[in-house]
Parts: structure tokens; sequence; C-alpha cells
């Protein structure tokens, strides 16, 4: 599939285009992160596809690629504390307006991944599946989900009974079980989701027995 839905919005007025999206909103751990790219309109990297579509090591190489060539990017980072405060929902919105917040360029029109944003005096334009349809979105995931991935490797250094390094975070079964076995990790776990919840639940009533 062509990665070209953003030629569309090209004009004499619009000649900067941020693509932006986030990584991390389903896991039971860490960070939801979102990132913003922007790239020339004539770029082309034919690799570049949305970042559930490729490999580890595809995404890695590319998150190099996407670095090195885009004209600017920028990532913003919420909390799993912060996510438990605000909602998904929320944090989601605040981790992509920090990244668009930290871009080093002046734009033109926003496109997002799905997403409404509202605080920008440019149009914010959310593309349902837009990771799989516009290349400037499709770059953002990738840098979100390697932004992602490679804290939650630094979590699993931290905390390596939980194996963060293989779920990233996501419920499985490896990570419920290390969930039942040792509990959630304060600043780490989202209590606000249902399985952490009922296991913390679970913890306290021991405690209280």
């Amino acid at each position: 599939m062509a990665l070209d839905y953003q030629e569309q919005f090209y004009s004499k007025k619009i000649k900067v285009i941020v693509g932006v999206d986030e990584a991390g909103r389903g896991p039971l751990a860490g960070p939801v992160v979102a990132a913003a790219c922007v790239l020339s309109r004539a770029y082309i990297n034919k690799e570049i596809n949305d970042s559930k579509q490729l490999s580890e090591k595809k995404r890695e190489e590319l998150f190099e690629i996407i670095k090195k060539d885009a004209v600017a990017y920028g990532v913003g980072i919420v909390s799993a504390e912060e996510i438990d405060k605000l909602n998904i929902y929320e944090a989601t919105k605040k981790a992509m307006k920090e990244a668009i917040n930290n871009l080093k360029v002046k734009f033109d029109l926003i496109l997002t991944d799905a997403m409404p944003l509202k605080g920008f005096d440019v149009e914010v334009v959310p593309i349902i599946k837009g990771d799989a349809k516009a290349l400037p979105i499709a770059a953002a995931s990738i840098i979100a989900k390697v932004t992602r991935d490679h804290m939650m490797d630094e979590l699993a250094k931290k905390y390596p009974e939980y194996g963060f390094d293989k779920h990233k975070g996501y419920g499985t079964k490896m990570h419920m079980d290390a969930l039942k076995k040792y509990g959630p990790i304060e600043g780490v776990h989202r209590y606000s989701y249902k399985p952490v919840a009922k296991v913390a639940l679970q913890e306290m009533n021991l405690f209280d027995l």
C-alpha cells in the first residue's frame, strides 16, 4: 500500500506536515510514548510501514534511518502513574502534544493516527488507520514503538523476574504469571487497569488477613 495519504493536504499554504502516532496504550505496565515526525515531501523509503507490520529487527533499522533522515522528530512520554491519574485516552493526547511541542521546526498541518487534538494553531486531521496510510504517521509509529521498547528493555534489567523485554508490558501469560507471583510494581504497573487492580486488591486482602 502506498503511504501517500498526506499528499492531498499539500498546498501553497501547507508545506510542512507533521505525522503523529503512539505506542503503548494497551499494556499493563510502562509508559505511553508518542512521536511526531516531519519528513520532506519528496522523501521516499519503501521499507517504512505501520510499526506493527514490521519485525523488531526492521523497526530498529528504520528507527535509526528515520532519525537521521527526518526534517525533525519529537517524542512525548507519559508515565504509568500519570496514566492512572489521567486515564489512557487523556494520557495519550498529552504524550502526543508533548511530542509535537518537542519539534524544532514550524509546521502547517498535523496528521494523527485517529486522535483528535486541540490546542494548536494549525489544523489537526485524525486519520483512521493513519499509520497504514500516511508516511509521516508510519515513521512516527516506528519512533514511538522503538523508543518505548527500549524503555521496557531498561525496566527488564531493573526487574528481570517480570520479563519486560519479552512482552513489553502487555498482558501475556508470562506477564500475568509474574504479576501474580511478585505483585505489581509502583510506578511501573498501571493500577487503573483491571488485571493489575485485581492483583493489587488480592495482595491487600492477603495483608488484611
